[in-house]
């Protein structure tokens, strides 16, 4: 089982940096764009690091947050990227659900953000409408290295 799902992540960075390539050959110099339709953050933006050397050590900075209601969270891929957030839906506060999939533009699956493949590149969660609560995420491609969050909304 460990086996398979180690495959799935590895098979899924390798995804993301292959794209990642391509769209920096197409516009070497651009910075990252913004999703289509995303809105500007109408809320407190707090920032949080994404972090590692990509293969033993990687990190949220901080792990830990307190946030108002109606705050958005924005994560930075500070270094050994493929980065991005996830929240696992038993962690999710009553309702929440609804109000991530509104926050998260731009997703690759269910309550999962895209994988932030260029240095500096951002991906921002809004928590408009979300219920009180802690909401607790990971990076996909470095669970295995003990890359977690803890969102709390009050």
């Amino acid at each position: 089982m460990r086996f398979a799902l180690l495959t799935t992540v590895v098979a899924i960075g390798a995804l993301a940096c292959s794209k990642g390539e391509q769209n920096q050959s197409q516009t070497p110099s651009a910075p990252p764009a913004a999703p289509a339709g995303a809105a500007a953050p109408s809320g407190p933006v707090v920032e949080v690091k994404m972090t590692g050397n990509g293969s033993t050590r990687a990190g949220f900075e901080p792990s830990s947050i307190t946030i108002p209601a109606g705050a958005t969270v924005r994560f930075t891929n500070v270094a050994g990227g493929p980065h991005n957030i996830t929240f696992w839906s038993d962690s999710v506060p009553a309702g929440g659900a609804a109000a991530l999939t509104a926050g998260m533009k731009n997703t690759v699956d269910n309550l999962s953000g895209p994988f932030l493949t260029q240095p500096n590149e951002t991906y921002e969660v809004s928590f408009a409408n979300a219920p009180k609560g802690t909401y607790k995420g990971y990076c996909t491609p470095h669970l295995t290295l003990g890359m977690k969050i803890a969102i709390k909304v009050e």
